[in-house]
């Protein structure tokens, strides 16, 4: 179907056949260019914030394994080209969040954290054992804009497009796209696709879940970033309250309004 260059909330959340690639990142992101900019993240391979460095935005749920996919040490300095997971012995948090590194990837097993402006060294089990790290906001995630502008088979900047780069960057699926294993198409057929699949699908939100509305025009989905006692969360998104960009919403709920949710999808 042809896609739309003006469209209104979760409407636009139509897929497309065939993938749609941006020319570069979104204007609000930092670039990963080697340098360790304000408001990143930064790896090094060697202690002390020396050698080739690595810089991100956002969470990272795995790094990858080997060249070409996986992110690199981008920096000048020993390391440069080297995968960074599994390879970094320092950091500098050049954030406004305390961010956690994992010794799995997404976001398992045991942890070190490094308070916003911070510098350090990867403790003795972490270093060169890294292999996700997650930017926290309280309970949850700290929202950013960190979009690669790869659409993965799905109508560019649409809310299918950024939850696809959440579930490969973050959950665990790198190679997630409109064709994983199934179509996916619109966002109002995500949780068939999901049970299709044997991806967990229920009402329950946790952070990291892809967030689906299945009654709203053809569909919307979001990603969940925090969970609140009241059982209430907020939700990550493309293509909503700002057309064809990044927002995000606090305080939404799982019910039957065209407004919420209906079903969490846990990758």
């Amino acid at each position: 179907m042809q896609l739309r260059r003006t469209l209104t909330l979760a409407g636009a959340a139509l897929a497309l056949t065939a993938p749609f690639l941006a020319t570069g990142s979104p204007a609000s992101a930092a670039a990963r260019d080697g340098a360790c900019d304000s408001g990143e993240f930064c790896y090094y391979y060697n202690s002390n914030q020396a050698g080739s460095l690595s810089d991100f935005t956002g969470s990272i749920g795995d790094y990858g394994a080997t060249q070409p996919s996986c992110y690199e040490f981008k920096g000048a300095g020993t390391g440069k080209g080297v995968c960074v997971k599994n390879n970094a012995a320092s950091v500098w948090n050049r954030t406004k969040y305390t961010v956690r590194v994992y010794f799995n990837s997404n976001y398992g097993g045991s942890h070190q954290d490094f308070a916003a402006g911070a510098k350090g060294n990867l403790n003795s089990t972490l270093k060169n054992n890294n292999a996700s790290h997650m930017i926290l906001n309280g309970s949850g995630q700290a929202p950013t804009n960190d979009y690669d502008g790869n659409a993965r088979g799905f109508a560019q900047n649409n809310c299918t497009a950024f939850a696809a780069w959440r579930i490969a960057s973050r959950l665990g699926v790198p190679n997630f796209s409109n064709s994983w294993k199934t179509t996916w198409g619109n966002a109002g057929t995500w949780d068939d696709a999901a049970r299709r699949v044997g991806v967990t699908v229920n009402k329950t939100p946790s952070v990291g879940a892809i967030a689906v509305n299945d009654v709203h025009k053809v569909g919307h989905v979001a990603y969940v970033n925090r969970v609140y006692s009241d059982g209430s969360f907020d939700v990550e998104e493309y293509n909503w309250n700002n057309p064809l960009h990044y927002g995000t919403r606090s305080h939404v709920h799982v019910s039957s309004a065209q407004a919420d949710f209906q079903w969490m999808l846990h990758f």
